[in-house]
């Protein structure tokens, strides 16, 4: 009975669908502002330390792309099979949604152990050719050798999380990122100035959070109270079925992937033109964002799982309805961030950074980065419909586009135009989310809006 009143209460196709998306957004968007924490606490301390502050925020930095293809591989496997879990449960196929979930997490955990091998091995030649030089090498170099070792941790708990939202549980989903984050926002002070551990006790903080949130999470998952059961029985491969996971996880992994691949290009480009204050000042406007990005993210999250509910149960009235809400509230959110970012530019960096000289050239580099911020919410949402409807090869093209097509090739091209130099590689972002936020949206309302009917 109680099984069947939780199954009841997470039946997407009733109530407004409207108030099924905040029911599912206002969590994930707590439960990934803290997640957030995770990745910019370490940045705000380290940023703010006595002596090369500037230089280990750079070296920090560094590691972004690192940590960017720890969550590719995540979103591959955990993202990748949350929304086709969400479907099947729409469809009432309750073996075909436990298999997906088994699946994907033995892919994560094999994923895991491959990427922190490689990562020991080869972290001196990648950390150079992202753009490392013999200063900052050594801050990002004791910031990864611990941060590696917590690689299995922070797969699971994320990866695995999204199985957790997919049925319907989004606050037990923030609390899995709640705890995480609490731990490590009491550690960092603790170890780095303490201790003194400075940056490694930053690294180390973080991967004893990421254990302790894996723990919590795949204690619900192997408890009384979730819908689905993970076995071993659902762990076993099924090359078909898993092949559906990745084709759909194509996109998350996409976009992470290709965002590590920009943060490289940059980077780079950045150390050409700029030197070692322009590759900090990236990482700066790097964490800004992520704090903008944060509530369009929710609510796009947030979306998908009713979406796709409604969509396996043939609402498709439903469907648009949750469409048309997303849109208009992504839309609202993102001109407002940009009016706060384009009015109070020094405010945002100085959360970082107090070095007057990263100051003075990073509200200029703010301003051209943030410039017309609205159009990402075009991206978002665009991306989330594909992503939550199962269309893989839609989303997978629009992640590719925006990135690799139009933001990479813009990184090394616009410096060297008419002098822009540094502001080149600034302005290829506001220029890539006009182009790829419209082309995503408008294909999304042809291909998929109209044809709800």
């Amino acid at each position: 009975m109680a099984e069947q009143a939780a199954v009841t209460k997470n039946d997407f196709s009733k109530g407004s669908v409207w108030g099924n998306i905040i029911a599912q957004a206002v969590p994930l968007t707590i439960a990934q502002l803290v997640q957030l924490l995770y990745n910019i606490v370490d940045r705000m301390y380290i940023g703010h330390m006595e002596g090369s502050s500037s230089l280990a925020l750079t070296g920090i930095g560094l590691t972004f792309p690192i940590v960017m293809l720890v969550m590719a591989f995540t979103n591959l496997f955990g993202q990748g099979g949350a929304p086709l879990c969400s479907i099947a449960r729409g469809a009432g196929d309750k073996e075909r949604a436990e298999n997906i979930m088994g699946n994907s997490f033995t892919m994560l955990l094999m994923a895991g152990m491959a990427i922190t091998m490689v990562g020991y091995v080869c972290k001196r030649p990648i950390l150079y050719a992202f753009g490392a030089s013999d200063v900052t090498y050594v801050y990002a170099e004791q910031y990864l050798n611990i941060y590696l070792a917590g690689t299995m941790f922070l797969m699971i708990s994320v990866g695995m999380n999204h199985y957790i939202n997919s049925q319907g549980f989004p606050k037990i989903g923030m609390l899995s990122v709640i705890i995480g984050a609490v731990v490590n926002i009491i550690l960092d002070p603790i170890m780095i100035f303490g201790m003194d551990l400075g940056i490694r006790g930053a690294a180390l903080a973080t991967v004893i959070s990421q254990f302790v949130s894996a723990v919590w999470v795949m204690k619900f998952l192997l408890g009384k109270k979730t819908l689905l059961k993970l076995s071993l029985k659902s762990m076993k491969l099924r090359p078909k079925l898993d092949k559906e996971i990745m084709g759909l996880g194509l996109t998350g992994f996409i976009l992470q992937g290709t965002n590590g691949l920009v943060h490289v290009v940059c980077n780079a480009t950045l150390s050409v033109y700029g030197g070692d204050l322009y590759v900090g000042i990236n990482t700066v406007l790097g964490s800004v964002r992520d704090i903008f990005q944060l509530p369009i993210q929710g609510i796009t999250s947030g979306c998908q799982p009713v979406l796709g509910f409604n969509y396996g149960a043939k609402e498709y009235g439903r469907v648009k309805e949750g469409i048309r809400f997303t849109v208009l509230v992504g839309s609202f959110y993102t001109v407002v961030a940009w009016i706060l970012i384009f009015l109070f530019p020094e405010f945002f960096i100085r959360i970082f950074n107090n070095d007057p000289e990263l100051i003075r050239y990073g509200v200029k580099a703010l301003h051209i980065y943030f410039f017309g911020f609205f159009m990402m919410a075009f991206q978002f949402c665009g991306q989330s419909v594909f992503t939550g409807l199962g269309k893989a090869k839609q989303a997978v093209f629009f992640s590719i586009f925006r990135k690799v097509i139009i933001v990479v090739p813009l990184t090394i091209l616009l410096p060297q135009m008419g002098g822009l130099g540094v502001h080149g590689v600034f302005l290829a972002e506001p220029i890539s989310n006009a182009i790829g936020g419209l082309a995503c949206f408008t294909t999304m309302y042809f291909t998929v809006y109209r044809k709800l009917d």
